[in-house]
């Protein structure tokens, strides 16, 4: 069809229509004509075929608009009118707050019990956490997607991240390798519940105030297993292939097995250790305690372990010994010496958890296993909640996730939304995630993530080609020019709704949005340090502080005033005993000189 024939179509169906209009009110007209009037009888067949016409002009131009074909053209009309990026009524009808509140009996079962018009005066930050805000709008993620930020060193993503953990509705799980998360958003935390420390590297000196023993719970086979997991994953890239995930598997097998004997031996992680280190003397205690287990399996891998050649078992111990380093940590080692951890509470609390960790993996396991163990716990416990849910949902806010958190992202990113379980990630790039979840798992996790905020300042040529390539495509009207410097014609040529060089040079604080079921966006990211509720509680704090000096200080002066006080009284009692004694001794020497006298 050329374009001359194209642009005639429109017309000729706005004609059509005019006619069948114009047939049908004919129809209606003769109607209501006086039944003598000749031809009346006929109005009903007029009115029909006006409303035929209608009808038919309708199905025609609907019609190219349905199906792929009319999805397809939809989307091309849609890269031309808005230049490839997400309009204001595509975030209205997607991310805005009116379709987080239409979801609010799915994402929170406990307002099923409200009215309908009651849940719309609930506020869109129990259903919803705010991502950015693009001009008058604001993108809004439900509690149930996984969100991803990616972005360099001192790029904003931690404060962004912050955000998500102060307008969490429920318990809270966050991470980091340095202090200013806790001393950002864990004064506004302690509002909503008790804000605790598992620090087992001892940065900023802050003493942890949560002991996690690894062993808590391995008297369960399937908790040896999974804690094992945890514990390995933090010192091998999980994903990895050939050899190196050959013998990370045999040493999954084998530390939850010890594992396993040792919380049925009322052992120590420190048996452990020894276990791993010198497993010929090691063999009968490890058997004897393994019979007591109701899984014989663990004691036959056992046994294969300690039976099998030196070399096999020494390659297991080293993979094995890695895991196990942080005991050779005092501060580590007594953060794991005793105790177990109650997520019931947690959650009944709204409580908020802090686990920090060093970028070395020396701590990492621990971080790790204290993590798994919580997640797991929560979806066990969210399978006995209505829906399937825990409500309120417990978010868990993994800054430098790859670091000091490798927990199967990969898995929980497909499965843990749906169980009340929200998951907040921050990355460095994709490289990073590659390098601890493996490529396949790298995939996976950026396919599972609803929500993908990209920070500016990064250089990498093939990751900022991805995200290039996310944005999609828009048309751009190319000049060309003549010979005499005028512009001769103009084409049109498809190109990105955003290059590699524009994405790498976004301006602080602003991050390239691609969430699903909408258009590419670029927003403005809001800096926990900058909210409403972080100043206020500071302000709160510096005058708290000010009334604390103001108030020692007037004790202070008012001890001062009381000595003073005494002091004068003293000085005063004095004068007037002086005077006394002054005056005695005048009527002494008066009455000493009359007798005198009269002598």
């Amino acid at each position: 069809m050329s374009r001359s024939t194209r642009g005639a179509r429109p017309l000729v169906l706005v004609k059509a229509a005019f006619a069948g209009v114009v047939v049908l009110g004919a129809g209606v007209l003769m109607q209501r004509m006086p039944a003598a009037t000749p031809g009346r009888e006929f109005w009903p067949w007029v009115a029909l075929s006006g409303a035929a016409l209608v009808l038919g002009v309708l199905f025609v131009a609907v019609r190219p608009h349905t199906g792929t074909a009319g999805t397809v053209h939809r989307w091309s009309r849609r890269t031309r009118r808005n230049e490839g990026v997400a309009s204001r009524w595509t975030i209205l009808r997607v991310a805005s707050s009116w379709p987080m509140r239409l979801k609010a009996s799915v994402l929170r079962p406990s307002l099923r019990e409200l009215p309908w018009w009651r849940r719309w005066t609930v506020p869109a930050r129990e259903v919803a956490t705010p991502l950015a805000r693009v001009g008058w709008l604001r993108i809004w993620s439900p509690i149930e997607d996984v969100t991803l930020r990616i972005g360099g060193p001192r790029t904003g993503k931690t404060g962004e991240l912050a955000g998500r953990i102060l307008d969490a509705p429920g318990a809270v799980i966050a991470t980091s390798t340095r202090t200013d998360l806790v001393e950002l958003t864990g004064p506004c935390r302690s509002q909503a519940g008790p804000v605790r420390v598992f620090n087992p590297s001892g940065l900023g000196d802050l003493s942890s105030s949560v002991t996690f023993n690894p062993l808590s719970g391995c008297e369960q086979p399937a908790t040896a297993a999974a804690r094992a997991a945890d514990l390995l994953s933090a010192v091998s890239a999980p994903g990895k292939e050939g050899e190196g995930e050959f013998w990370a598997g045999q040493a999954r097998r084998v530390l939850a097995a010890l594992l396993h004997a040792a919380a049925l031996g009322d052992g120590s992680m420190r048996d452990v250790l020894a276990w791993v280190s010198d497993p010929d003397s090691a063999s009968s205690q490890v058997q004897r305690f393994l019979r007591r287990s109701s899984e014989p399996a663990y004691e036959q891998d056992a046994v294969q372990f300690l039976g099998t050649n030196e070399r096999t078992r020494s390659s297991i111990c080293a993979t094995i010994m890695p895991a196990l380093g942080w005991l050779t940590d005092a501060t580590a080692a007594a953060a794991a010496e005793h105790g177990s951890f109650d997520v019931a509470a947690l959650l009944a609390e709204r409580g908020t958890i802090y686990m920090l960790g060093a970028e070395d993996a020396q701590v990492a396991p621990l971080v790790t296993a204290l993590t798994g163990h919580i997640a797991r716990e929560a979806r066990r416990l969210a399978a006995h909640q209505p829906g399937g849910r825990l409500d309120p949902p417990l978010t868990l806010a993994l800054d430098e996730a790859a670091l000091i958190c490798p927990v199967p992202l990969d898995n929980w990113t497909a499965d843990m939304g749906g169980r009340g379980v929200t998951i907040h990630i921050a990355a460095q790039s994709r490289a990073q995630l590659k390098q601890r979840w493996g490529h396949e798992g790298a995939g996976t996790i950026l396919n599972n993530a609803a929500s993908l905020l990209i920070f500016g300042a990064m250089r990498d040529p093939d990751d900022l080609a991805a995200y290039s390539s996310l944005t999609g495509e828009r048309y751009e009207d190319v000049p060309t020019w003549g010979g005499d410097g005028h512009e001769s014609s103009r084409s049109t040529r498809r190109v990105p709704v955003l290059t590699s060089a524009q994405i790498a040079q976004l301006p602080p604080g602003r991050v390239l949005i691609i969430r699903r079921n909408m258009p590419a966006a670029v927003g403005k990211v809001q800096m926990a340090w900058k909210r409403h509720d972080v100043k206020a509680v500071a302000r709160a704090t510096r005058w708290a502080a000010r009334l604390d000096r103001w108030q020692r200080a007037w004790l202070r002066f008012a001890d001062r005033a009381e000595a003073w006080a005494a002091q004068d009284k003293f000085a005063h009692a004095r004068r007037r005993l002086g005077v006394h004694l002054d005056i005695d001794r005048a009527n002494t020497h008066a009455s000493a000189d009359a007798d005198g006298g009269g002598q």
